[in-house]
């Protein structure tokens, strides 16, 4: 479990994310486990993973066998990319899609967020795209997230990092499944 998170302000976009893993009830710390990131590079983009730890591994290598990065600055890129994703997690990476039959699609089991200088974009496990204005959260501990940096945006001393960090950090403190300390990027909004 998770929090991940991402900000536009101020003509800077920033993604953090908190390094705990869970498994059941045992909790895997920063302090202990040395690959402890949820957050990858993919081209000019941040991507911060959601879901088993597994996926961070899956998309660090799927992404890095691609003959190029993909494109992942606009909605309809980011659909084609991760459509095209669910495929490969099926055939090669094994994704058990065994689902209720009253769901209208397969899940990919994952939600990401996604920030790069053309914003900040959100892919839910049904592969649905969003971009966000200002910020969001997803992750076990996003009602937390999302309610401290509602409160800290409007603050004109916190910056773009300053309010994706808050988010996680108020979910660390309040959630047992997420936990710090607290990787985050941050780079210039390209207009």
């Amino acid at each position: 479990m998770t929090t991940v998170t991402v900000v536009r302000k101020g003509g800077r976009i920033a993604i953090a994310a908190d390094t705990l893993t869970k498994w059941g009830g045992g909790k895997e710390s920063a302090t202990y486990v040395a690959n402890h990131e949820k957050i990858i590079r993919v081209g000019d983009s941040f991507v911060a993973i959601t879901g088993s730890a597994t996926f961070k591994l899956i998309l660090a290598d799927y992404f890095s066998g691609l003959d190029a990065p993909p494109p992942l600055n606009s909605v309809a890129d980011i659909f084609g990319v991760w459509n095209a994703l669910h495929g490969v997690l099926k055939e090669h990476y094994y994704l058990q899609t065994g689902e209720d039959k009253e769901e209208d699609l397969e899940s990919s089991r994952m939600d990401v967020l996604i920030a790069n200088p053309q914003g900040i974009f959100g892919v839910a496990a049904h592969r649905t795209v969003q971009e966000f204005s200002k910020f969001y959260a997803y992750g076990s501990g996003s009602p937390y997230a999302l309610g401290a940096m509602y409160a800290a945006y409007r603050a004109p001393s916190l910056d773009a990092e300053a309010v994706a960090r808050l988010g996680v950090m108020a979910a660390a403190e309040f959630h047992d499944e997420s936990g710090l300390p607290v990787q985050s990027f941050v780079m210039d909004v390209e207009e």
